[in-house]
C-alpha cells in the first residue's frame, strides 16, 4: 500500500467543552495519512486516477469549519469516516492536533487509525 499523506493542515472551528471555548473558533492542526494504490495514477500522469489531496482538504476544511464538536475524539472520528467513505480509502491515520489546550504542553490531540492497511 502507498500512502498519500497531507500535514498541518490547519482549520478553524468550535471545539472544547468549556463556554469560553464554545464561544470561540479555534485552529485545530491535522496529519493525515492515507492508504492508496498509485501505480495507476504513475503510469497515466493524470489526477482521475489516484486520490486527489486538495479535494481531501477542501471537503475536510468545509466539514471541519462548520463542526461544533466538545471532544478532539469526536472530530477525529468524523473526519477519519468522511476519508473512507466519501474518498474510497481503505485505510487512513490521522493526528488531529489542538495546541495550546493544556498549559506547558504544545500539542495535545489524539491518533486513530481506521481500516484495513494492505
Amino acid at each position: 500500500m502507498d500512502i498519500i499523506y497531507l500535514n498541518d493542515l490547519r482549520i478553524d472551528t468550535v471545539i472544547g467543552i468549556f463556554d469560553w471555548e464554545r464561544r470561540i473558533r479555534q485552529t485545530v492542526s491535522f496529519d493525515l495519512e492515507m492508504g492508496a494504490d498509485i501505480r495507476k495514477a504513475a503510469a497515466s500522469d493524470h489526477i482521475d486516477d489516484t486520490l486527489n489531496y486538495k479535494a481531501v482538504a477542501k471537503r475536510l476544511i468545509q466539514f471541519v469549519g462548520e463542526s461544533e464538536f466538545q471532544l478532539v475524539e469526536t472530530l477525529a472520528e468524523k473526519v477519519a469516516t468522511i476519508i473512507l467513505e466519501e474518498f474510497g480509502v481503505p485505510w487512513v491515520r490521522l493526528r488531529v492536533n489542538k495546541q495550546g489546550a493544556v498549559r506547558g504542553a504544545r500539542d495535545v490531540g489524539v491518533i486513530i487509525e481506521r481500516g484495513t492497511r494492505a
